[in-house]
Parts: C-alpha cells; sequence; structure tokens
C-alpha cells in the first residue's frame, strides 16, 4: 500500500473535538509504537481562523482580529481525511517531539511557537485557504 499520509500534508479531521478543522501532519508514524499499535500521526492545526477584516477598522482591531488559535495533537489514521494540499513548514518539525505531549508545559511552549509561524503565515498572505473556515 501506498503511503500518502507525510509531513507537511493538509487533512481534515473527522472525529472528536476539532472534528471539521484543517491541520498539517507533523510527523508521521505508519506502523505505530508499543502505545499505539496503530497508524497515527502528529498534526498542528487551526482551532480558530482568523475573522473578517476590512479597511474601516483600526489596528488593533485588525491586529486582534488576525489572531490564529492553533492545536497540536496526535490522531488515527482512520479520523483523518488527507487533501491534496501540503504546506511546507519546515519550522514546525523542530518544535513538536514524543516529550511535548508528555509535559503540558512543553505542549504550552510549542503551542506558542505553531501560533507565531501560523500568524506570520497569514499575515504574508501565504496558503490563505488554510486558514479559511471549512463551510460545508
Amino acid at each position: 500500500m501506498v503511503k500518502f499520509i507525510k509531513a507537511g500534508k493538509v487533512v481534515v479531521l473527522l472525529q472528536g473535538r476539532y472534528a471539521g478543522k484543517k491541520a498539517v501532519v507533523v510527523r508521521n508514524h505508519d506502523e505505530g509504537t508499543k502505545d499505539r499499535p496503530y497508524g497515527y500521526a502528529v498534526v498542528a492545526g487551526v482551532e480558530r481562523s482568523p475573522l473578517k477584516v476590512t479597511r474601516a477598522m483600526g489596528k488593533k482591531k485588525v491586529a486582534k482580529r488576525s489572531r490564529v488559535t492553533p492545536f497540536i495533537k496526535i490522531i488515527n489514521y482512520n479520523h483523518m481525511m488527507p487533501t491534496r494540499y501540503a504546506l511546507d513548514l519546515e519550522a514546525i518539525k523542530g518544535t513538536v517531539s514524543a516529550e511535548t505531549f508528555k509535559d503540558p508545559t512543553q505542549r504550552v511552549e510549542t503551542k506558542k511557537v505553531i501560533k507565531k509561524l501560523f500568524e506570520e503565515r497569514y499575515q504574508t498572505g501565504k496558503n490563505k485557504w488554510f486558514f479559511n473556515k471549512l463551510r460545508f
């Protein structure tokens, strides 16, 4: 079987708290591990996407509405739907590791780094479709 869920692939989550949210695969584990005997991936996604901004709004309001709320999670392959899109986020790969999920403080720090990367990408206008809310 061809392994097509690789790092950088954009997926839509199907189950759980973040169902219907877009995420990007940071690290994939096709064979699973001893504690997780199934294929899974570590994903970073957009929990709350930025709101619409108009020209009449002030700088403070624009800054507040341009915020991105990220999440990181370990997801079973059965609970995600891959898309044809890919995102090149080399910086995220270094921040997320196996120890990130063991310690809550590390998880918070990793979320902050991902938030900064996502917001920077949103401000520059790259991959606008990733930050739009899914309508279905």
